[in-house]
């Protein structure tokens, strides 16, 4: 059966909130506050605890364990087998500085070809790469920006704020193109970025700005709720009796 997205009452609050959340900082960005608070070491503050969250989503992409729950799993003592709760998939792994990098947790099917590039004999995660590449990008910004007193023009904000509109619907426009899912992928990621310096500059508010941090969890939680719900719809749809489509 099509699972059509407005049967989904969670996915549907999610998608609300999300862009309630981008509204509100549409709204700061043309009615920023008439007056400056003080809140002495905001910029290290402010700086420090977005790095942190940065560092933990680099962390959740290198890790399996938290790297796309929905299709991560883990080889039994005899390295054949792999499961994660129900779910059964085939995959590859590599050790790099320490990490057991998960290679392929899509399924082996022509429906998510989009969904991963292959280096070699590996495949990768296009979404998962490119919100790597986004984390690190915007953490390395955010060290500049943060340990410095540079002045961000306002249109900084609509870019980021269109980034992450972008990133949100992305499962919703079923793109084919695997470079450019990568790309917006990593634009949602530096788009909260561009979006957290913007209204830095503007408001000055470490309310705000920790306002802003909390949206930007919410919204990856609603980026990985809504491409979990895809990648259901896709074996959903498949004709193929596949012994994934089985436990899905």
């Amino acid at each position: 059966m099509y699972m059509k997205i407005y049967r989904h009452f969670d996915l549907l609050s999610l998608i609300v909130l999300s862009f309630s959340g981008l509204f509100i900082f549409l709204i700061l960005m043309f009615s920023p506050p008439a007056t400056y608070e003080y809140f002495l070491f905001r910029k290290q503050i402010v700086g420090s605890v977005f790095g942190l969250v940065c560092i933990f989503g680099i962390v959740a992409v290198l890790s399996p364990k938290e790297c796309s729950r929905i299709f991560y799993c883990r080889k039994d003592n005899s390295g054949k087998k792999y499961s994660f709760q129900e779910k059964w998939v085939t995959y590859s792994t590599s050790l790099v500085l320490g990490f057991r990098i998960v290679h392929g947790h899509h399924p082996f099917c022509d429906n998510f070809s989009f969904h991963e590039f292959r280096i070699k004999d590996k495949t990768f995660c296009t979404s998962c790469t490119g919100l790597l590449l986004g984390a690190l990008i915007s953490l390395f910004g955010a060290f500049i920006y943060f340990s410095s007193n540079l002045y961000i023009p306002s249109f900084f904000i609509s870019i980021g704020l269109l980034a992450v509109a972008l990133g949100l619907l992305l499962p919703l426009l079923n793109l084919k193109g695997t470079i450019l899912r990568l790309s917006l992928n990593a634009f949602f990621i530096f788009g909260v970025f561009l979006i957290l310096i913007g209204i830095d500059t503007l408001a000055q508010s470490v309310f705000i700005d920790l306002l802003l941090i909390l949206f930007s969890i919410f919204w990856l939680f609603t980026r990985i709720s809504l491409s979990q719900w895809n990648h259901q719809k896709i074996c959903d749809e498949c004709g193929n009796k596949c012994e994934f489509k089985k436990i899905i």
